[in-house]
């Protein structure tokens, strides 16, 4: 009896033993050939992806430099236009099994996605990644409540503060404010010296409440902002984020700020990019279209977002989006897509990354590489190191993160009702009474569509 079960060799000659067992050998050298040996024909996956401009030709060389560093696997990189758009396309086509492998969605979408079904927890999928690296105020925002990574970050982006440092020297500004107080000052100080638009905002959520509140410490909502249960409320009608809406439409109306519409391009980055505004709070992300349009014409600064005195520094959020695994694919599939994630976690990709678009690197091993190649003073890496220290700041609670259904939908109805208030159509207070109040009907809505269901 042979070592295969189930074959019988009977007594040959020389020569026809000769003949089978050199026949055995080969079949056995191309079974083991074939069972050790990488995937003879390349698995090809789609990432669906949501940005444009310069982060769209970043994203696109890093899945050409995925695709060229190995031959088992091809990944395809398609263009949504919008995180939106790239989320409505993947839940449709989901249901008829058209969906791409990889997602990349913006922070926003995150409960929505934990709770479809339609994706796969990227840390049970991957146990054998070190999460713990991962910095922390990225991770804390796509945990489970177990602290199970769900997503991996990417484009990780927070809220800092920019500067043009040569307008503000022009007004004896030496020093980028850290507080509210002292933007208000340096404001007065640009009027005075005959800049129109001193400091530049819009009516985004991220941007007027969601930062605001994480790094003053105070929630948007209750049951520490939905981390605790699907029947959370909105809260931020109240305190300091009411206080800080009537400041700024304060502001506005002493010509110390400008909103987006107010601007000669109604393009709030491009008004702080040509000149037209002094300063202008917005995503690390923004850094490198600024700094390509200041050149050697002003001298651009990055600092902390400004807080009120007499707060406590909390953690900002993570802005920019993550990216999810799908779960309806099949086994190549999904190996192909760890493939593709475990490129993109390479320190040396995340700089690069980084040095090109002003996200941050999101793990601890890139910033230690970082440090290596002594590359702090390197100015492509500003904003990333800025944004590091205001997501590294003490957090609590309130600056975890925010994990609340319909919340891509609650932001529009945020901005909505806050821009009818600077429109003069009805009061801050009014205002955001609103917002909350169909924002909580929203909340409602989601807990309803998952009655009985329990939070990741």
């Amino acid at each position: 009896m042979t070592l295969f079960s189930g074959w019988y060799m009977p007594r040959l000659s020389i020569f026809n033993y000769s003949i089978r067992r050199n026949t055995l050998l080969v079949f056995v050298t191309l079974m083991l050939g074939a069972l050790l040996s990488p995937r003879s024909q390349a698995t090809d996956i789609e990432f669906w992806h949501g940005n444009t401009g310069s982060i769209e030709k970043a994203i696109l060389a890093a899945c050409d430099g995925f695709n060229q560093s190995q031959q088992r696997d091809k990944v395809t990189c398609v263009g949504q236009g919008t995180y939106e758009t790239a989320m409505q396309k993947a839940i449709a086509g989901y249901r008829t099994r058209n969906n791409p492998t990889l997602i990349q969605l913006f922070e926003a979408g995150t409960l929505d996605l934990m709770l479809s079904g339609a994706v796969l927890p990227a840390q049970s999928v991957m146990p054998e990644v070190d999460w713990q690296d991962f910095i922390p105020g990225a991770r804390s925002f796509y945990e489970s409540t177990k602290g199970d990574i769900y997503s991996q970050p990417y484009n990780v982006s927070t809220l800092v503060l920019y500067v043009n440092k040569t307008q503000l020297v022009t007004a004896g500004i030496n020093e980028i404010p850290t507080t509210w107080e002292e933007v208000t000052v340096a404001a007065q100080k640009l009027k005075a010296q005959g800049y129109t638009c001193p400091f530049v905002t819009d009516f985004n959520p991220w941007r007027l409440m969601e930062q605001f509140a994480a790094r003053h410490g105070v929630p948007i909502a209750s049951k520490n902002n939905g981390y605790d249960g699907l029947d959370a409320e909105y809260v931020f009608n109240q305190g300091i984020i009411a206080d800080h809406l009537q400041n700024l439409l304060t502001w506005r109306q002493l010509g110390l700020v400008r909103l987006e519409g107010d601007t000669r391009s109604g393009n709030m980055a491009l008004a702080f990019n040509t000149g037209e505004c002094a300063m202008m709070e917005t995503s690390t992300g923004s850094y490198f279209d600024a700094m390509a349009a200041f050149d050697k014409k002003y001298q651009l600064g990055v600092g902390l977002a400004p807080i009120y005195q007499g707060y406590e520094r909390h953690n900002t959020l993570v802005g920019g989006a993550s990216i999810w695994l799908m779960n309806n694919k099949s086994k190549a599939e999904i190996e192909a897509a760890k493939a593709f994630l475990d490129y993109l976690r390479q320190p040396e990709q995340q700089l690069m990354f980084s040095s090109v678009t002003g996200y941050l690197p999101v793990t601890q091993s890139a910033y230690s590489l970082l440090r290596q190649q002594d590359k702090q003073q390197d100015p492509r890496y500003l904003a990333s190191l800025i944004g590091l220290e205001s997501m590294s700041q003490t957090p609590n609670t309130n600056s975890r993160g925010i994990r609340l259904g319909f919340y891509v939908q609650f932001r529009e109805i945020f901005k909505e009702e806050v821009q009818k208030a600077f429109s003069g159509k009805q009061s801050i207070p009014q205002a955001l009474d609103r917002a909350k109040n169909r924002g909580d009907e929203l909340l409602r809505r989601f807990a309803a569509t998952y009655n009985g269901a329990t939070l990741p």
